[in-house]
């Protein structure tokens, strides 16, 4: 079990307590569907796959435990984020595909919060709703224009645009200038979640094996070969829910220029006072966001602490993933915290972390096929992918089987996408990105700084 000291470990795998992992695979092994990635896609992937077609045999691997990923390391937002912004995704796709972008993420929300609440899942679900909120004038202004952009494109009522006093009737912060108001979103404990994933797929009858990493894969005339330390899985069909760490497999050129890891992380609170929590207010428990390019996310656990992360983020030269750690970033954050509740200024940080979300260049999810329809993979959550992968992962259950529905004929699966570069382009250009937002931030928040 890791210590509080351990930032290897996100506060949720330690909130859990003990694990007992499965074991290893074990000796050569054949699979109707193979995938890799015992996330929320992977394993969302599976338990559909065999409610569908119970019989099927479903293996799981993973080069880690069950919520060891960013399944377990997650801020917990069940959110209807698509893509970077909505604007991005209308200026990049237009009108018609970002109302279906619109509408899969309101469905995917709903998704999440009815498999929780109706399986009775131990995940310390609340469907509390969510902000985001502007911190300054400039802010203030596009925040306006992005609630008016998303309430043209979704059912009215949706989103409400709060002003600087209704934002701040309830989270007593005195940062708050403006708000959108968004009723479907919730929060959960996402190791808790992934979990409980994990035994719904068993129970359905999937073979999950933890501590298997993949080293290659190979295509064998109609049969696929992922060969693991201790034996060899055969499949007909593959999926790839690796997210962040496609690249690292290796036999398949193509995924490794589907997208790159970031590295964002957070910090959490000790449990707050009832005397903090009043000068605090957040009764309402609902997560918020703020207008930044360079966002920050914040939420209330169920155990009384306030959780914040975002803000700065690591982008690795190369495909090292050794980036858990960045103190400079933490402080950051802990600042941050202090900046938004002058009350909490002398608050103990508990838990530090960190982790990869998986990037495209074009800033969009996709789902695609290696050479023919045996091999699927799923990449580019941008840091949202709470209800995107789990929606993601009854629709590529319908991929595998072949069958056409609402879901399988979204526009991301086999899009367009925009590969990344060789070395050193591919981390210049996602450095110059970086920079371009932070040099935003700072030109819309110069008014804070007087």
């Amino acid at each position: 079990m890791p210590t509080p000291s351990d930032t290897s470990h996100s506060f949720w795998q330690h909130d859990f307590g003990d694990y007992t992992p499965n074991d290893p695979l074990r000796g050569d092994q054949t699979a109707d569907v193979a995938i890799i990635g015992a996330g929320f896609t992977g394993l969302t992937t599976a338990r559909e796959i065999l409610k569908d077609a119970p019989g099927t045999k479903v293996v799981v691997v993973d080069m880690g435990v069950v919520g060891f990923g960013a399944s377990g390391r997650n801020g917990g937002f069940n959110m209807t984020l698509f893509g970077l912004e909505p604007e991005v995704t209308l200026a990049r796709w237009g009108r018609e595909k970002t109302l279906e972008a619109v509408s899969y993420m309101q469905q995917a929300v709903t998704f999440v919060k009815d498999l929780a609440q109706g399986e009775n899942l131990s995940s310390d679900y609340e469907h509390t709703g969510m902000l985001r909120v502007a911190y300054s004038p400039a802010q203030l202004k596009r925040l306006r224009k992005t609630y008016e952009l998303l309430d043209e494109l979704s059912p009215s009522g949706t989103y409400q645009f709060l002003d600087e006093a209704q934002s701040q009737a309830d989270i007593k912060s005195p940062r708050f200038v403006g708000a959108i108001q968004e009723e479907n979103s919730g929060i959960l404990n996402p190791c808790k979640h992934v979990r409980e994933l994990k035994r719904l797929a068993q129970e359905a009858g999937a073979l999950i094996y933890e501590n298997t990493p993949v080293s290659h894969i190979t295509k064998m005339g109609t049969t696929v070969r992922l060969e693991t330390p201790r034996g060899n899985l055969f499949t007909e069909r593959l999926v790839i829910a690796t997210n962040a760490w496609s690249h690292m497999i290796e036999g398949l050129p193509k995924i490794k220029k589907r997208q790159r890891p970031t590295f964002t992380y957070q910090v959490v609170t000790e449990p707050l006072t009832d005397d903090e929590w009043a000068r605090v207010g957040w009764s309402k428990r609902q997560s918020f966001e703020d207008n930044r390019q360079m966002v920050h996310y914040l939420r209330r656990t169920k155990c009384g602490r306030i959780t914040i992360g975002g803000g700065a983020v690591v982008t690795p030269f190369g495909s090292s993933m050794a980036h858990d750690e960045a103190p400079k970033i933490w402080n950051a954050l802990t600042e941050h915290l202090a900046w938004l509740f002058p009350a909490l200024h002398e608050k103990s940080i508990a838990y530090r972390w960190g982790g990869p979300v998986s990037v495209n260049l074009d800033l969009t999810p996709e789902i695609g096929f290696i050479g023919d329809e045996r091999i699927i993979y799923s990449t580019g959550c941008l840091g949202h992918g709470v209800s995107l992968t789990q929606l993601n992962g009854r629709l590529i259950a319908d991929l595998v089987q072949d069958k056409k529905t609402a879901l399988s004929d979204f526009w991301i699966v086999n899009r367009k996408a925009i590969a990344f570069p060789p070395e050193p382009f591919a981390f210049l250009g996602q450095m110059a990105i970086q920079t371009g937002l932070n040099v935003w931030d700072s030109f819309e928040e110069r008014s804070l700084r007087r």
